[in-house]
């Protein structure tokens, strides 16, 4: 670190920044292309992923269509990731400063709880309840007379055994948050190799079962009544960029260890691609090939595996669906959720103390809920993508429109009560298009006139903020430039 960062640091250290917000030093940048490329590649293989895929498939499409549409879907969350995470790369600095100079040091405060602090945490209780599913499985395997434990004992819709599976689990995750970014890196390149070592075995499986002619002309027996095959092309594409709304958001959080902005863009568009390809074709054959195979449209590996003779292989692959759904957690949910949350009083609070608070929310809002059937998975995705879209849109048009790619560390690190980015520390602008967009992305779920724009709500979200922000920021300039 060199003389003048360190200056930097300790100005901003004396103005309350904890070290966890601090930017980061260029010496400590060492994220190459290569460690981008491992934290992405197992983080598509989650069971929520899953679950959606087997939604997609009862919507009407071809099982080749529903492959083309999730290849297709990783360009453009490649593209999300890369250039909202190039302030990061470029500056050191986490998301929850970034926002600040989109929104204002106030005014960040409501996109920063949405993605921090509710899209976060509950995919953080979503992910946390499908790991313990697999987990159950486990205990289960090795001791079969765990299930039985507790009798009729349930606890809002929790069984004795899933309660303490699902207990356990969390309390893993949140160890694993504690490490932040620089445990998960080593855990996830021990982790990836074992990923497709399963799910591509899992393929396989599948396709010698029944074969691919099969799969590839699967039809399920509670296809939905047949809509514009398009439009259903363009529903699934938006499903799949939603469930990166929140990561897209905070990207920072991870760029910010780059090397250069050509690493992070590099590791992540191929990791992110050549995943997707990997999980389209995989996830296809797997739910198609073990439902031709059962006879029952089967909609979760974890039906799939739990159906295994082989003690060796389910235990196998069990583990792997836990370490992976520990990665995609911490990458995407409660790593950004502690920054954030340390964020909204940098004094009082460090990193470690908001990933506590997120990880206990987490617990309170029942995430079990939101796995109970494919209906529940897509409203939670057509809500966050509505919800975070608008928010990305704000930040990629302020960054490289408004502010090319320019930022005054010193005055986003403002001291406590000195509103420097902003009058009174809030964007209006971009509060009010947010709004708007937002109203405009999820409005067909009262109005039924906006009904089709719901149903690709991220999508609506980015493009409409992105342009409603350029108009009214450059009208906003053009009419102070006339008062002066």
């Amino acid at each position: 670190m060199n003389q003048s960062e360190l200056q930097q640091q300790e100005r901003y250290r004396q103005r309350g920044y904890s070290d966890d917000l601090l930017p980061t030093p260029k010496d400590q940048r060492t994220w190459k292309g290569i460690n981008y490329f491992t934290l992405w590649m197992g983080s598509v293989h989650n069971v929520p992923n899953y679950v959606a895929v087997g939604g997609f498939l009862i919507l009407g499409l071809s099982t080749f269509s529903v492959m083309a549409a999730i290849i297709i879907s990783s360009f453009f969350i490649a593209a999300a990731m890369v250039f909202n995470g190039a302030a990061g790369s470029k500056y050191g600095v986490p998301f929850a400063m970034i926002l600040r100079g989109s929104y204002g040091v106030r005014g960040a405060l409501l996109p920063g709880i949405l993605r921090g602090c509710v899209a976060a945490i509950m995919w953080f209780g979503l992910q946390c309840y499908a790991g313990s599913l697999a987990f159950l499985i486990l205990i289960g395997k090795l001791w079969p007379g765990f299930l039985a434990l507790g009798g009729d004992f349930n606890l809002l819709g929790l069984s004795l055994p899933g309660l303490i599976a699902f207990l356990i689990f969390w309390a893993i995750n949140v160890l694993i948050g504690f490490g932040g970014g620089k445990v998960l890196n080593k855990f996830t390149a021990i982790l990836n190799p074992c990923i497709y070592v399963v799910f591509g075995g899992m393929a396989i499986w599948a396709i010698s079962l029944v074969g691919l002619e099969p799969i590839l002309n699967y039809v399920p027996a509670n296809t939905m009544v047949a809509e514009n095959p398009v439009f259903l092309f363009l529903v699934v594409i938006n499903a799949v960029v939603a469930v990166w709304a929140a990561p897209a958001v905070s990207a920072s959080d991870f760029t910010r260890n780059a090397a250069s902005f050509k690493h992070q863009m590099i590791g992540q568009t191929l990791g992110l691609i050549v995943a997707y390809v990997l999980f389209a074709v995989a996830s296809v054959c797997i739910l198609a090939g073990a439902s031709i195979h059962y006879g029952v449209d089967t909609w979760n590996v974890l039906d799939i595996v739990q159906k295994w003779d082989s003690l060796f292989a389910s235990i196998f692959a069990v583990l792997v669906i836990l370490m992976t759904t520990i990665s995609t957690n911490a990458t995407g949910n409660i790593i950004p959720a502690g920054y954030q949350i340390a964020a909204i009083a940098p004094k009082k609070l460090s990193y470690k103390k908001g990933v506590m608070i997120a990880s206990l929310i987490s617990l309170i809002i029942c995430p079990w809920k939101l796995m109970e059937n494919q209906e529940s998975i897509y409203l939670f995705l057509d809500i966050i993508g509505g919800i975070l879209g608008p928010v990305i849109g704000v930040m990629l048009a302020h960054y490289f429109i408004m502010m090319r790619s320019d930022i005054d560390l010193d005055a986003l690190y403002t001291p406590p009560g000195n509103y420097n980015y902003f009058e009174h520390g809030f964007n209006v602008v971009a509060f009010a298009v947010t709004i708007v967009s937002v109203v405009l992305s999820l409005g067909g779920k009262f109005i039924p006139l906006f009904e089709p724009l719901s149903r690709v709500s991220w999508f609506v979200g980015v493009i409409s903020a992105f342009a409603l922000y350029i108009v009214f920021k450059r009208r906003e300039t053009v009419l102070q430039s006339q008062q002066v």
